[in-house]
C-alpha cells in the first residue's frame, strides 16, 4: 500500500510531502536514504514491486526501497493549516497540546486511551486539549474535504417559486345565479317556450302572472299618478317594487295610468336555465322557485390543497388549469380564497379560484387538473434546497468559516420551491452555506457536542 502511495503521487493529493520516487539515475543514488526497507522496485522504474528481495528477467536484482524514500509524514504546510494524516496515530504528530483520547472515526460515541482502529482499519483519531473549544464548531482538514465532496454556495436573495399541482372541481359562481320567485300569492300564465339547459338573454320573456295584491298596489299608484305628482307616489311605487314587480313594468303603469291585466316577468341575467318550475296556470305561494337562472360568463374551480402546500398559496397566485375533456387547452385564472379549513380526513383545504368562461365550455362538476403557481413573489434570503438538514425536531444549515471551520445554524424555514429554499431566520444573504457531504459535518457536530458534555471521567474509555 506504502509503494502505491510513493509512485501513484497519492501522498501529494493528499497534502502530504511525498519525496520523488529513487529512481536508477545518478542524481538518486547520491541521496542518502535511511529507515528500514519497506519494499523492493524494479531498476528500471517499471509499475513492478516486491516485498521480499527480487530480480529481473535478465538477473538484475530489484532496488530496496526505504522508509525516507517513499511517503514523509513531516509536517510541510503553514501551521495555520491543518494536515491529515492517513497513516497510524502513532506516528509523529506536531504539538497540540496534551492529548486526551481517541475518538472513533465514523462518529460512533466510543474512544481510546491507545492508538486503534475501527472495525474498517480506519485509525482513531486523536483529540488534544483544546480542540473541543467550540462544542458545535466542526474543523476539517484540507485533505478529508477534498475526498468527501463538500461543497458550497451562497445564501443569495431570489424570488422563489413552484407549481403546485392537485384536483379540483368546477364549480358554478355563486354570486352568478338567479332564483326568480314571487312574493305574493299569483297565477302564473303563458310561461316561455324555455327549458332546463337552454341559453336565455337578459330581458327575455320568461312568464306572464296576475296577482290581486300588485293589482290592488298599481291601482292606487295609477290613481296617485293622475293628480299631484309626488304626493304618494314614493309610496306606492315601494309597495310594487318590494312585491317583486319589475322597474320597467311600475315606469309602464305611470305612464299608461291603467293598470295591466297581468304581468310580465323577464330574465334578469344572461345564462343557462338550471331548473324550470313554472307551469301555464299554476298558482305560485310566496317564495316557491320558478326558475333559476346561472351565468356561466365565469366559473370557479375548487382545488384540494394538502396542508403541508397551504403556506406556498396566496390570494392573487395565478393558476393553469387543463380539463381532460378538453384536450390541448389551458384556462388561466387566479387564486380568489383559500377556505379556513381542513378536511379531518382528507387533510387538504378548498382553495377558490376564479377562471373566466366566455365560450361557456366549462360545464359544472367537470374535474380539472390544477396547476398553482406558489412561492415568495419578493425576494428573500434563499439557500439550495440540499442545505437545509431537517432532522424533524430542528432545521439546521452549515456556515463554512473559512480554514476548513464549519458552523451549524438552526434556521427557520419559508417557502420551499423546486431548487431553493426561504430562509426567515437564521443567516443572512452573503453566509457561505454547506450544500454537499453537511450530513456527515452534522454528525461530526453531534459527536462534538456529546463528547463535549462529558466530563473527563466520562469521556475515558
Amino acid at each position: 500500500m506504502l509503494y502505491w502511495a510513493g509512485t501513484n503521487d497519492l501522498g501529494a493529493r493528499l497534502g502530504l510531502h511525498v519525496v520523488e520516487p529513487a529512481l536508477a539515475t545518478p542524481a538518486a543514488s547520491m541521496v542518502a536514504t535511511t529507515g528500514a526497507i519497506i519494499y523492493y522496485r524494479h531498476p528500471d522504474g517499471r509499475p513492478q514491486f516486491s516485498a521480499t528481495p527480487k530480480n529481473t528477467d535478465d538477473g538484475r536484482p530489484f532496488l530496496t526501497v526505504r522508509a525516507s524514500e517513499d511517503v514523509s509524514f513531516a509536517e510541510t504546510t503553514p501551521k495555520s493549516v491543518e494536515t491529515e494524516t492517513i497513516m497510524s496515530s502513532s506516528a509523529a504528530t506536531p504539538a497540540k497540546g496534551k492529548l486526551l483520547y481517541y475518538r472513533n472515526p465514523m462518529g460512533l460515541p466510543d474512544t481510546s486511551k491507545v492508538p486503534k482502529k475501527d472495525s474498517m482499519g480506519m485509525d482513531y483519531i486523536p483529540v488534544y486539549e483544546g480542540d473541543q473549544g467550540d462544542a458545535s464548531t466542526v474543523k476539517v482538514s484540507l485533505g478529508k474535504l477534498q475526498r468527501t465532496g463538500v461543497k458550497t454556495a451562497v445564501a443569495e436573495m431570489a424570488s422563489i417559486s413552484r407549481k403546485i399541482e392537485v384536483p379540483g372541481t368546477i364549480a358554478l359562481d355563486e354570486r352568478l345565479v338567479s332564483v326568480i320567485s314571487m312574493r305574493t300569492d299569483s297565477f302564473v300564465d303563458d310561461v316561455a317556450n324555455v327549458t332546463t339547459g337552454d341559453h336565455i338573454s337578459k330581458g327575455e320573456k320568461l312568464f306572464r302572472f296576475y296577482s290581486r295584491e300588485i293589482a290592488t298596489a298599481a291601482s292606487e299608484y295609477a290613481a296617485g299618478r293622475s293628480d299631484a305628482r309626488g304626493n304618494g307616489d314614493t309610496g306606492s311605487a315601494l309597495r310594487l317594487k318590494n312585491l317583486g314587480v319589475p322597474q320597467e313594468v311600475v315606469d309602464s303603469i305611470a305612464n299608461a295610468r291603467q293598470v295591466p291585466p297581468s304581468i310580465g316577468y323577464t330574465a334578469p341575467r344572461d345564462g343557462i336555465i338550471l331548473e324550470r318550475m313554472a307551469t301555464t296556470g299554476m298558482m305560485a305561494k310566496p317564495g316557491d322557485v320558478l326558475f333559476r337562472i346561472a351565468d356561466i360568463s365565469n366559473v370557479w374551480v375548487m382545488a384540494d390543497v394538502p396542508e403541508y402546500d397551504l403556506a406556498s398559496v396566496r390570494s392573487g397566485a395565478e393558476v393553469n388549469v387543463t380539463v381532460r375533456s378538453l384536450p390541448g387547452r389551458t384556462f388561466k385564472g387566479v387564486v380568489d380564497l383559500i377556505y379556513p379549513e381542513v378536511d379531518m380526513q382528507t387533510r387538504t383545504t378548498k382553495v377558490r379560484i376564479e377562471l373566466p368562461n366566455p365560450d361557456g365550455v366549462l360545464l359544472s362538476n367537470m374535474y380539472a387538473d390544477v396547476g398553482i403557481e406558489a412561492g415568495a413573489p419578493n425576494p428573500v434570503v434563499a439557500v439550495p434546497n440540499s442545505a437545509v438538514i431537517d432532522t424533524g425536531d430542528r432545521r439546521v444549515v452549515f456556515i463554512d468559516k473559512g480554514d476548513g471551520q464549519f458552523e451549524p445554524k438552526d434556521v427557520t424555514l419559508g417557502v420551499r420551491g423546486e431548487d431553493q429554499t426561504e430562509i426567515t431566520k437564521g443567516i443572512a444573504a452573503g453566509d457561505k452555506v454547506v450544500v454537499a457531504a453537511n450530513f456527515l459535518l452534522d454528525a461530526e457536530s453531534n459527536l462534538n457536542s456529546a463528547l463535549n458534555a462529558m466530563t473527563p471521567e466520562e469521556a475515558k474509555p
